[in-house]
């Protein structure tokens, strides 16, 4: 940060007028913030690929005034002996009834009893209105559930098929937003009081976070209201993670900065101006590495992924200008006190406060960096093994859930005793004309119950069938059966036919899911390596630092696979998961080699390389491991829900964060740059410069106390 900005904002004076400011923008945001969750699109829209065939049907059916929030709710009814004459009679009432409880959009279908005599199911026909969110779903569902369950008399009833799955993902995510609010307030709080020991200190950081999410949320507000940004539970939900985890990151480094320049200046503008000086360039790259990989994700197929980009690198750029402006104001207006009980004293001659720990850790990778090196890297390379299992072909509904909602039984019922794509049929469109024709193709096409294909039922300028599956909906068998209607219709001339669907939906979903991750992934790895380029003035040092960051990504989502197969059970991953574990883990993964990287370029001028990584080392070691497990422990939260891709993607992220904290930053990348040394800055004139001490020759840093250790 230049030195003029750093003293406005840390001023004797100019601080009053940086805290009137936010106190400003805070009274603007906080009315705006709490309006975000009214502006979410939970619809199947807003998770799909924009220009999918399942979209387009979408799009067709709204065009025509299908209501394309109608849904197939099924009840099923199950007596493991059989049903009685009495149980049929009920579950016919039960049909006529549930138009008598609610308004419905269509005519209930049904009851249709298994050939096995053993259950009965009715369609009903849902409105759930524009969003998912709310507890619209819930209310609807259990009002069926009433009607059905009453004088059941030991019939078992369950709610199933996509009106039972909107409701239990609406049960799933009911309070989401303070869920994870709450939780992560928690965590920090905990982490930050034994990290600075103080009973105040904390309270800047958290305060300073709360500013920032708040802030951010009223931006994300006002561009889902006005310019169409699509913000959902899933985006919302990591925006709190991403905030609070991201800017305690950037306070705990500015305040141990802060920390270490109280001990050179008597005064503590000048304290925290410099403070903001020397760590504001890592800071900013640290801020702008998250924001540009995330606006990346506007590049996505997904309609989900292509909203979460612009809402985390909103929230990433809230959190850098919060925490280099109001954090620093908050520290300088209240003064040294806020350290209590280890108030940094004004000691002039004191050089850089080292770690013991720290110490000893450098100069045993000194002792030997290039073993140091190529033993991680072997270690790494090994644990990574495990992600050539990963299948990331999508959840089905029954893999979403860590429980078993009502709605899964209820598949699991059906499965028992329907033709297993009951009740999550194809859906085909086409022109009038040819609407026969299309109908018979599909009837025609393997692994379509041809029984099953309804009758062509013309809305506005097209005709509207359905059909239902051999195989279970969510299948790898049910995928092929979409592919090959698509082509059998497709080849009926002038026919404009679409297929849809849920079944088709989720095809599409890991068709696009393959197109980003091939897209957005090499365009990540480019922007952080020029970022990296701009920020350490070389090019060596970036490839080697770029090389590091893959590679703990790789052994992060190699473990998580291992453990996710051999003791959580889950064989299979959302669709969304490597891209979304990799954005995050690289563009927050490297913040930590920056961290450490512009400390030993600053040293390096003073000390050359090697003494140079040593001194940061020590300098950094602590504060940077701090940062690393508030992150972790921020999006570990997400272990909290019980949603496995939310589960799935906390777990990845918080252990591939621990790993570049713990392993790749504090041993493998310094033992780079001790055998490496100088050549790390080529082309830059510090490649040039001879190292004037050993590999093993330690700083000469001033001591700290047991108390500040």
């Amino acid at each position: 940060m230049p030195r003029s900005l750093a003293a406005f904002v840390a001023g004797r004076y100019t601080k009053y007028v940086v805290l009137v400011l936010w106190i400003g923008i805070l009274a603007v945001a906080a009315p705006l913030s709490t309006q975000l969750f009214d502006a979410q699109k939970n619809d199947t829209e807003s998770w799909l690929p924009g220009n999918a065939e399942s979209t387009k049907l979408l799009n067709r059916m709204a065009a025509a005034s299908v209501d394309d929030q109608t849904v197939a709710t099924i009840i099923v009814y199950e007596r493991s002996s059989g049903l009685t004459p009495a149980d049929l009679t009920k579950i016919g009432a039960d049909a006529k009834r549930f138009g008598q409880v609610m308004t419905l959009p269509g005519e209930v279908a049904g009851p249709f009893p298994s050939d096995d005599k053993r259950a009965a199911q009715t369609i009903v026909p849902l409105d759930l209105g524009d969003d998912d969110n709310d507890s619209t779903a819930a209310d609807v569902i259990n009002k069926l559930r009433d009607v059905a369950e009453a004088d059941s008399a030991g019939m078992t009833v369950h709610i199933t098929g996509p009106g039972g799955n909107a409701a239990d993902l609406t049960d799933a995510f009911s309070g989401i937003d303070s869920t994870l609010l709450l939780a992560t307030i928690g965590i920090v709080v905990v982490l930050l009081l034994l990290i600075y020991r103080s009973p105040m200190l904390w309270l800047f950081p958290v305060l300073s976070a709360g500013a920032a999410l708040t802030t951010a949320q009223a931006v994300i507000y006002l561009l889902a209201k006005h310019a169409g940004l699509t913000v959902n539970f899933q985006s919302s939900g990591i925006l709190t993670v991403l905030v609070f985890g991201a800017g305690t990151d950037y306070a705990l480094l500015l305040v141990a900065r802060y920390r270490e320049e109280l001990h050179r200046h008597e005064d503590r503008h000048a304290a925290m101006a410099e403070a903001l000086h020397r760590s504001g360039p890592a800071i900013v790259a640290s801020a702008a590495t998250v924001a540009a990989a995330m606006l990346f994700m506007l590049f996505a197929e997904t309609n989900s992924t292509k909203g979460l980009g612009p809402v985390a690198a909103v929230g990433v750029i809230v959190a850098l200008f919060v925490m280099v402006t109001l954090l620093p104001a908050l520290l300088v207006t209240v003064g040294r006190w806020v350290f209590w009980p280890v108030r940094p004293t004004y000691d002039p001659s004191s050089g850089v406060t080292a770690h013991r720990i720290w110490d000893r850790i450098g100069s045993a990778i000194a002792r030997r960096p290039r073993v140091t090196a190529l033993l991680t890297t072997l270690l790494l390379a090994l644990l990574a093994l495990p992600l050539v299992g990963l299948d990331a072909g999508g959840l089905s509904n029954a893999q979403s859930y860590r429980t078993k909602p009502d709605s899964i039984i209820g598949e699991e019922v059906l499965a028992k005793h329907f033709p297993a794509g009951s009740g999550v049929p194809l859906i085909v469109s086409s022109r009038p004309d040819q609407a026969e024709q299309v109908r018979t193709a599909v009837a025609g096409t393997p692994g379509i119950e041809s029984k099953s294909v309804t009758p062509p039922e013309a809305q506005g300028e097209y005709s509207y069938l359905q059909a239902t599956l051999t195989d279970a909906a969510d299948s790898e068998a049910a995928f092929r059966t979409v592919e090959r209607v698509r082509e059998a219709v497709h080849n009926v001339p002038g026919a404009q036919a679409l297929v849809g669907g849920t079944t088709a939906v989720n095809l599409d979903l890991q068709k696009a899911a393959e197109h980003d991750r091939a897209l957005i992934i090499p365009l990540v790895l480019g922007v952080v390596f020029i970022i990296l380029m701009l920020l350490l003035r070389a090019i060596v040092a970036p490839l080697f630092l770029m090389a590091t960051v893959v590679l703990s990504f790789a052994s992060a989502l190699g473990i998580s696979t291992l453990i996710f197969r051999a003791v959580l059970g889950h064989n299979h991953a959302d669709t969304s998961f490597p891209l979304y574990v990799f954005v995050f883990l690289v563009a927050l993964g490297i913040d930590y080699n920056i961290f450490l990287m512009t400390r030993v370029r600053e040293e390096a001028e003073r000390h050359g390389t090697r003494r140079g990584t040593l001194i940061a080392l020590s300098a950094t070691g602590g504060v940077i491991t701090s940062a690393g497990l508030v992150l972790a422990g921020t999006f570990a939260v997400l272990l909290t829900l019980p949603v496995t891709n939310f589960f799935q993607m906390g777990f990845a992220v918080a252990l591939g964060v621990l790993l570049d904290t713990l392993v790749v930053r504090s041993v493998l990348v310094v033992a780079l740059n001790l055998d490496v040394g100088r050549h790390m800055w080529w082309p830059s004139r510090l490649a040039r410069r001879t190292d004037d001490e050993p590999p093993a020759a330690e700083a000469a840093p001033r001591e700290v106390s047991p108390a500040e250790a």
